[in-house]
């Protein structure tokens, strides 16, 4: 048979022997003629043991009295239509791996040849409990369920940003509020070959007092932003050198991504490489992989908890901030770090993204260039940055007295399963994403007032978006939504967390920032739910932050005040 290999195993071969020792037990005595030599009864004698243990095996075990006779018309069925390799060897291969022999059975001489081995991969202590339930559960098996715990809640007590207007959560609030545009034209390097020299670009930014300067020099910006904001958010939520002392590192995490990852440290080493291997940075690897900020971040920080990154483009820090929120949840991690950081505003990316004809080309406006719904838009604007939330568990951090500025709620994530870079022209994706991190987090769609949506001002993902936000709160009255990335550009893997620390300051603050630039707004959309060119105030009960990924990553994330 083409399983026999498999029946020398030991729990098949007690199995078997077990149902053989029973059956011939119940044959005539004239169906076969008694052994006569002394080999003959030795084998007889250790049959009839091997029978008699598992029957008392099976008596003991099972307060219902089930008869062996309940494996044996198991086994029968098993056995039956025993075609070579065929479902009925397999059932009995599956069968054989839910019975274990019990003690009863090692203290017999039954099968010599694998009882030692039976003792060492099915320890006596811990069998018969096993056979017991896979041979017929207990009342008590049956009925017995996980008790109801409470769901651990999770506030944010912290917040870092790295961004083109500023680098404190209020600096960077604040002239949102006052529509102020971060998008100008590119300095960090010659652009003039490029259609587009435009971006959100950082034009100051310094890591003394959080980075250490030999890794200053070495490290991608991505990293430098990562580390910076994650530092700056411990900073923001209250952890100083004694709370840090006091806290149970091993549920301490981080998790922050990143979209494009070290792509200048990266560019750098083929660079170098085009002269000699020799002249690469020893470090170029671990420093242009997506992961290594945060493990370099909790490194730092002694955090032994839940550490890697989730890269899933646009909408990288959403998927973060929801994993991380989960970690805490379930009870794995008390404090967590999470969001995105990116830094590719360097010629081979600014390069990738004019192939795919992705970006704006006012190049004479810069200002003007990001116009989420307007008719005029003709393209995103790359930004870059990084934003990092600590979120902890809300009794931790009653504890321990920190200020909270919003409970994260929840969120959910769907794929569009369409295409590389455009949504799907039904919406179902986006829709059905909403749809399950309301559900998720216990929201009615009544109770959202506000969306910091995704909108990146691109000519087909703007209004797909309005299209599946009206499909999902057109009803709710007094709804605004408006689109950070019209004064900062699209900040890649960092988005959804600089967008995320938009939405909290809006709940913090009472005031909503406003559209910029939607000047001629694209037919079809109702600009009486689009925040107009001047910041408004605003009650929030509940606030939704969408980001969307090439790929057709879809993520939505909720937060509300905390009560």
């Amino acid at each position: 048979m083409t399983g026999s290999g498999s029946l020398s195993s030991p729990l098949c071969t007690w199995l078997v022997a077990a149902c053989m020792s029973v059956t011939c037990a119940k044959e005539s005595k004239h169906a076969l003629s008694p052994p006569s030599s002394a080999a003959s009864n030795r084998t007889r004698r250790r049959k009839a043991a091997a029978a008699a243990a598992a029957l008392k095996c099976n008596s003991n075990n099972n307060n219902n009295s089930s008869s062996i006779s309940g494996i044996l018309s198991s086994n029968t069925s098993l056995f039956s239509g025993g075609g070579e390799g065929g479902s009925s060897l397999q059932g009995l291969m599956s069968s054989c791996l839910a019975f274990e022999p019990c003690s009863h059975y090692y203290a017999s001489n039954g099968l010599l040849r694998s009882n030692r081995k039976l003792r060492r991969l099915h320890p006596p202590a811990l069998s018969g409990k096993t056979m017991a339930v896979a041979v017929q559960p207990t009342k008590e098996a049956e009925t017995k369920k996980k008790p109801l715990t409470k769901q651990r809640r999770v506030v944010v007590t912290g917040m870092g940003v790295v961004s083109p207007l500023g680098h404190e959560p209020d600096v960077f609030y604040n002239n949102l509020l006052e529509g102020v545009s971060g998008v100008t034209p590119i300095e960090a390097f010659d652009c003039a070959q490029f259609p587009t020299r435009i971006a959100g670009e950082i034009k100051s930014f310094s890591t003394d007092g959080w980075v250490a300067p030999k890794l200053s020099k070495r490290m991608d910006k991505f990293m430098l932003y990562m580390l910076t904001a994650g530092k700056k958010a411990l900073a923001d939520g209250g952890i100083t050198k004694d709370v840090m002392d006091e806290l149970n590192k091993t549920k301490c995490g981080v998790l922050i991504g990143s979209a494009m990852g070290g792509m200048k440290v990266f560019n750098d080493a083929i660079e170098a490489l085009r002269i000699s291997y020799k002249k690469m940075n020893p470090f170029c690897v671990p420093f242009a992989t997506t992961n290594m900020g945060s493990a370099m971040l909790a490194m730092d920080l002694g955090w032994m908890g839940p550490n890697y990154s989730i890269s899933t483009a646009c909408a990288t820090s959403n998927f973060c901030i929801l994993n991380a929120a989960n970690h805490i949840i379930r009870g794995e991690a008390d404090l967590m770090l999470c969001g995105g950081s990116d830094a590719a505003i360097i010629p081979i990316g600014l390069g990738g993204f004019v192939a795919c004809r992705a970006l704006s080309q006012r190049n004479d406006d810069p200002a003007k260039a990001s116009r989420p719904w307007d008719m005029n838009r003709d393209g995103f604007v790359m930004g870059e940055g990084a934003g990092v939330l600590l979120l902890e568990e809300l009794e931790h951090a009653k504890k321990r007295g920190a200020h909270i500025y919003a409970e994260f709620l929840g969120g959910s994530f769907t794929c569009d399963a369409y295409h590389m870079t455009e949504p799907r022209p039904d919406g179902v994706g986006v829709i059905l994403c909403i749809e399950k991190a309301l559900a998720q987090s216990g929201v009615s769609k009544e109770d959202v007032n506000y969306i910091n949506a995704h909108a990146t001002s691109t000519p087909a993902g703007d209004l797909k978006e309005y299209q599946a936000l009206m499909h999902c709160f057109g009803q709710n009255s007094g709804l605004r939504v408006n689109s950070t990335k019209s004064m900062i550009g699209h900040l890649l893997g960092a988005a959804g967390a600089v967008e995320a620390i938009a939405a909290i300051q809006a709940i913090k603050t009472g005031w909503v920032h406003p559209n910029i630039n939607l000047e001629n707004p694209e037919q079809g959309v109702d600009t009486s739910v689009l925040v107009g060119p001047k910041k408004e105030r605003l009650d929030i009960r509940a606030a939704l932050s969408n980001s969307f990924g090439f790929g057709g990553h879809n993520s939505s994330i909720v937060f509300a005040p905390f009560k």
